[in-house]
């Protein structure tokens, strides 16, 4: 018999403890692979890729995404492990290894503790340890000086303190609010180039117009602006704008709301390669919005028409569209780096500086203050080279999760890294029920990860809170003064996308995974 169509695919089903022992496996597999990577004494991973060329990498991400384990349900525990975490770096941009290792380590805290409990009770049991072991973070958090930064990046690159330099320089010219992006160099040196450029918190309307799919962003060069207030009903009413990005083999930025006749014509050509284009909605919100907008046509050089205040859009002419050199769109955000900054933004810096003297409303001062960092924003640049190809991609990794973890730790705030915070707040938690218990014992697991990738020999209980052991010397300090820290925001997201993806594991009674059929007996 052959199974040719969707429908006729057979299905193999897993029951209970055969199917959890078979989860369990692939993550325990994926974290095997993931965790000898974590801390500074972390082991590099060499993995074949699809064209069967070695790849050298220490970025956990890496190293899960290039795992497929052959037996399907295994493999289905490895991609829920990899679900906890492709979010933590979605949302804090570092932390996956810690994430994994944490996930493993609660699976098996769970799986070993008396079964008579209710699978309910333990979850609602960890939701409130995750509580209890978040605001014990946010007490001993501190604020990152720029005496800070260099540390902060150079852990986040696995200890390159030549790479770290690089990046906190990059924080420290464009500012707490600035954007730091990352670019290949032309050459094998790395460094940062400032630019003109600003961030609105904007992200992509549909995934169709993403151009890079490694990074999931929307990256279009030179292209043109077009901001509108009022809706586009059809793409007749901006056909001669589209025409003309086409001729002149140009990409197009479309800041406005569209109906979705536009957003399908656009997206149907920009598929078939027609148009390079990106749309996303109007920045700002309520009252505030119509000052954010005005504020992004002149930063760009652009013109907003709103139809609703008498502007025609059928009869657009060209010059009311803006430029930039650059500009990258993710799920949540916009960059766009500007070549040049025009003359008229130092002035309405200081409109908004004499609004801000004025102003009482502490929500509409915020708002002012925003308006400033926008207009006065700048962007660094990193440009990354090396001597290969396969040193690139492994510099390119490691650069992108320090700027990501620098910018967290920028806005959130640092603890004591090496694992030594989790393991603080285990110790200096009392649990009430089993849940908490379990959570508490689990979250000991980067401390220990990390003395185990660089030979040293498990110590004990730690008396004294942010002490502990620099795996470099081997000697025990206190890790903040010692420039060991982690960002707050990695380690949170690290352990809640963990939690997650484990109690959704632990509560799965039946797997169904599909047969492979001649792959052998």
């Amino acid at each position: 018999m052959e199974y040719n169509l969707p429908s006729e695919i057979v299905k193999d089903l897993n029951f209970g403890d055969e199917a959890k022992s078979k989860i369990i496996a692939g993550v325990s597999k994926l974290a095997q692979a993931v965790k000898s990577t974590l801390g500074a004494s972390g082991k590099c991973v060499i993995y074949e890729d699809g064209r069967g060329k070695p790849v050298i990498t220490k970025d956990g991400v890496t190293v899960a995404e290039s795992v497929v384990l052959y037996d399907p349900v295994e493999n289905m525990g490895a991609t829920l492990i990899k679900e906890a975490a492709r979010n933590t770096v979605k949302e804090a941009g570092d932390g996956t290894t810690t994430a994994t290792v944490l996930a493993e380590s609660l699976i098996k805290e769970i799986i070993n503790h008396d079964t008579n409990f209710n699978i309910r009770d333990i979850k609602d049991g960890i939701s409130t340890g995750l509580t209890k072991v978040n605001e014990y973070l946010d007490s001993i958090k501190i604020e990152v000086k720029d005496d800070m930064l260099d540390n902060v990046a150079s852990i986040s690159c696995n200890n390159d303190k030549e790479l770290g330099v690089i990046i906190s320089d990059a924080y420290k010219k464009v500012g707490k609010d600035g954007v730091v992006l990352m670019e290949t160099s032309e050459t094998d040196e790395t460094y940062v180039d400032i630019v003109d450029g600003v961030q609105v918190d904007c992200g992509l309307t549909s995934p169709h117009f993403i151009t890079d799919t490694e990074k999931q962003k929307s990256v279009l060069d030179n292209p043109l602006v077009l901001i509108v207030q009022s809706e586009i009903p059809n793409v007749r009413k901006i056909q001669n704008i589209l025409e003309f990005v086409i001729k002149n083999n140009r990409s197009l930025l479309i800041v406005a709301p569209v109906s979705q006749q536009v957003k399908s014509a656009l997206l149907m050509n920009k598929v078939k390669g027609n148009i390079k284009v990106n749309i996303i909605d109007l920045p700002g919100f309520g009252p505030t919005k119509n000052d954010t907008v005005k504020d992004l046509a002149l930063l760009t050089n652009a013109v907003a028409i709103n139809e609703e205040l008498g502007d025609d859009l059928d009869g657009i002419s060209l010059d009311i569209l803006g430029e930039a050199e650059k500009i990258v769109t993710d799920d949540n955000k916009t960059v766009i780096t500007l070549e040049t900054i025009n003359p008229d933004v130092k002035d309405r810096i200081k409109e908004v500086k004499k609004l801000i003297k004025k102003e009482k409303n502490a929500f509409f001062k915020k708002f002012l203050e925003q308006r400033i960092a926008m207009l006065s924003g700048s962007v660094g640049v990193i440009k990354v080279g090396a001597n290969s190809k396969v040193e690139l991609k492994e510099k390119k990794d490691r650069v992108e999760d320090a700027i990501y973890a620098t910018s967290a730790a920028l806005k959130e705030g640092i603890v004591p890294g090496g694992g030594i915070a989790l393991l603080n707040a285990s110790q200096f938690i009392q649990p009430k029920n089993v849940g908490e218990t379990i959570l508490l014992s689990a979250i000991k697991s980067p401390f220990e990860t990390i003395l185990s990738n660089a030979g040293i020999e498990q110590i004990g209980p730690r008396p004294n809170k942010g002490v502990g052991v620099d795996v470099v010397t081997g000697k025990e300090v206190n890790m903040i003064d010692h420039g060991i820290i982690d960002p707050v925001l990695v380690t949170k997201k690290a352990l809640k996308n963990a939690i997650s993806v484990v109690t959704t594991i632990v509560s799965a009674d039946c797997v169904i995974s599909n047969i492979r059929i001649n792959e052998g007996s």
